[in-house]
Parts: structure tokens; sequence; C-alpha cells
């Protein structure tokens, strides 16, 4: 099935939440890793560089999954969810949406402010122009400065989401012992024997 039906997920959503979830995870994990490199290592240039690129790959993919959900019915939640469960539920998946878009943006307008003007080469093949900066976010240094606290503390919004969103889907698969997480792995019918 690669549709999604009233009752679970098609291959294709489950296709794009485990590919994103592994990228997403290996950019972070990066990301904290290059916050302590010196910057003029080339080692460190290659890794920026590879972020950079893994980046535009999650931000192309969030458009894709965004348009995919668009046009398919989502699942319904559990019925015997709590009304304050389905609000939470609902503004986490538009929390980690907006920060899946965010975060590669943020980045993206950082390397455009950036005064050192390094161009962006995705995979070292394909060069990606900067964004425009307005001016009105002051010198190059300060408008990079920011962007740049955007994109830090947005990576932190974001970790702190992907723990609370699977600590959701666990609550739901070991002590509501429901079906939320078996329709995010199998494309098959749910079955509620635990």
């Amino acid at each position: 099935m690669l549709r999604n039906t009233k009752s679970g997920y098609g291959l294709v959503a489950i296709l794009f939440h485990w590919t994103m979830a592994v990228l997403i995870l290996g950019m972070l994990t990066l990301g904290l890793y290059m916050r302590g490199l010196p910057l003029t290592e080339p080692a460190t240039f290659q890794l920026f560089q590879l972020h950079k690129s893994i980046g535009f790959v999650v931000l192309t993919l969030a458009g894709l999954r965004l348009l995919w959900r668009l046009f398919n019915p989502t699942p319904k939640l559990p019925a015997g969810m709590h009304p304050l469960e389905r609000i939470g539920a609902h503004l986490g998946h538009i929390g980690l949406y907006a920060m899946i878009f965010a975060l590669p943006l943020t980045g993206w307008l950082m390397v455009s402010a950036s005064p050192w003007g390094i161009p962006t080469v995705l995979f070292n093949v394909l060069p990606v122009p900067h964004l425009p900066v307005p001016a009105s976010l002051g010198s190059q240094e300060q408008a990079e400065a920011l962007f740049k606290n955007l994109h830090e503390y947005g990576a932190y919004l974001l970790i702190a989401l992907i723990v609370v969103h699977a600590a959701a889907a666990f609550k739901h698969h070991l002590i509501a012992r429901d079906d939320t997480l078996k329709r995010m792995i199998s494309t098959g019918p749910a079955k509620a024997d635990f």
C-alpha cells in the first residue's frame, strides 16, 4: 500500500518518516560535533560542506513530504486519546514540521550572511546561490550571528521535540498498547494483540 488510509500510513509516508529521521539525527549529531572544530582546518570545511549538502536534502524531502501529506489522508488518532493529548500530538507535529523547515533555512541564511563568502556546493557538484539578506539586520557579522543563534537554538528545540515525539510513540506502544507506533513501521493491517 503506497498511500495512507484512515487507519494506517502507506509506504511512501513511512519511507519519508524514517529516511528523514535518520538524516535529521545524523545532522544534529554532526552539527553538535562541528561546534568544537577549528574553522581553519580543511577537514572542518569538508564537514561543513557535507552538513550543508545534507541540509538541502532534508529541506527538499520536507517539501515533498508536506506535499504528500496534503494529498493523502492522515490516519486518525486512537479513539481513547485524551483531548489534551490530541492537542499535544497536533502541536508536536506542527512543531516538528516547522523546525524541519526552519533549520535548513536558517543555516542557508547564516551562510548567505557570512562575511567569509564561502560558497555552498552540494556534494561538491551543484553550486547553490546565497539568499538575499535584508540590510535591516545590520552588518554581515550581525546578521550571521542572528541566524547562527536561530540555527543553534532551533537545533536544541528540535532535539527536545524529537525526544517528546519518541517518548509519546513508546507511551502509545508500551502503556496505551494501541497501534500508533506499529502503523509507522508497517503498511499491513495493524493488530491489537501485543
